[in-house]
């Protein structure tokens, strides 16, 4: 039995129940590979009174200390963050606030491997911890993990160390592997483990038109999906619209640029064909893709997108900037276009795949390789490896 550990201060709750959602899923899929047993540990990060009493953290002190979900037990234990000091301090409080927490665990799961599911500050932890515990550590960078924390001042020697130190690293694509590189983490030791998407979930359905009805849109959809947040250029998709008079642009996602994505499209003169549908359930997703055109997102940074994937199982291609994963995922203009972050050249894009639509099988076919079996089979013998060294190794 290998019974792994998962540290991930990026995993759903009942107050963000898309934060992390690919997480979860694929800790479910490695918990029901026969001879694996998970557990996991998905941390808060806190910061002291009244500052607690944000918005942010709305309903945070009600999320349960110890969940069951998808037949995993999740521990959230509480760390304190000090906001100002661009987290210098977060991996030595994350790694306090560990300690009492799996040296009781361990008495009933005794782990043989912690698989840290971001880079900072759950890696640095991971080392330190898996020091304490005598086990292997592997840690999987995503992007901003990486893009942000490993270039910051006060944390970008602390990403430095833990990727020269764990046992194991995991990248959602090459070009993750390179940007790792590019820090001084030795890409010879980065093992390319790709996401993974639900095709059940996420498939072609039916009449677009009928579909779109059903969601209140007629015409053309374009469909933009992430965090409104600057990096992932919802306002070049905004300012792309107004280039295409007949179609209708729908944004899923929350975050702090709602109201100015709103002022950009009454400025773009396309307020009436924006729809900011703010947080959607995973679940309702798939419902999106499916009716929409064509998936844009002009990010100016990724690791390999999950709504990329998701778009492709659904059908649907997509228009993105070349940023991280997206040689790995559009392959050809079944898949879709990728283009410079510019409002005319996404408009181009879009424009060509409205005016030449590619058969939606031959979109799908893009998204196949991508499944959660594949990402948890790969995982499940990257950690099996790990312990067997370790092991052999004497630890």
């Amino acid at each position: 039995m290998l019974r792994v550990l998962t540290l991930s201060t990026l995993f759903p709750d009942a107050t963000r129940p898309n934060f992390g959602v690919f997480v979860a899923r694929q800790v479910a899929a490695l918990s029901r590979r026969d001879g694996v047993a998970v557990r996991v540990v998905a941390p808060l990060g806190l910061p002291l009174w009244p500052l607690s009493r944000h918005p942010r953290y709305r309903g945070w002190d009600a999320v349960p200390r110890r969940e069951v979900g998808d037949g995993v037990t999740v521990d959230r234990p509480r760390f304190r963050i000090m906001p100002g000091t661009g987290g210098r301090f977060h991996v030595a409080a994350l790694t306090r606030a560990l300690v009492p927490l799996l040296d009781s665990l361990r008495a009933d799961f005794p782990f043989d491997v912690i698989d840290a599911s971001f880079f900072f500050p759950d890696g640095p932890a991971a080392v330190a911890l898996g020091r304490r515990y005598g086990v292997p550590v592997s840690i999987k960078a995503r992007g901003a993990d990486i893009h942000h924390w490993g270039h910051a001042p006060s944390t970008a020697a602390q990403v430095r160390a833990a990727g020269r130190a764990a046992d194991g690293l995991l990248a959602v694509s090459a070009a993750m592997r390179d940007d790792m590189a590019a820090i001084g983490i030795p890409a010879e030791r980065v093992r390319v483990h790709h996401t993974g998407v639900d095709l059940t979930r996420f498939a072609p359905a039916g009449d677009r038109d009928a579909l779109r009805a059903s969601l209140g849109i007629a015409g053309p959809l374009v469909l933009s999906v992430g965090a409104l947040i600057p990096r992932k250029g919802h306002d070049v998709a905004i300012a792309a619209l107004a280039r295409l008079p007949d179609a209708t642009l729908a944004i899923a996602g929350e975050g702090p640029e709602h109201v100015r994505l709103a002022a950009r499209a009454a400025a773009a003169g396309v307020a009436d064909r924006v729809r900011l549908l703010g947080p959607v359930a995973h679940d309702d997703l798939p419902r999106w893709f499916a009716a929409a055109d064509v998936m844009a997102l002009a990010s100016s940074s990724e690791g390999l997108a999950n709504a990329w994937v998701e778009s492709l199982a659904c059908g649907t291609p997509i228009v993105i900037t070349d940023v991280g994963g997206a040689r790995d995922v559009v392959r050809d203009d079944a898949a879709g276009r990728i283009v410079a972050r510019d409002p005319a050249a996404v408009a181009r894009a879009i424009g060509d795949l409205l005016t030449h639509p590619p058969a939606r099988d031959a979109v799908r076919a893009h998204a196949l390789r991508f499944t959660w079996d594949a990402n948890a089979a790969a995982l499940h013998a990257h950690l099996a490896g790990l312990v067997h060294l370790h092991q052999a190794a004497g630890g």
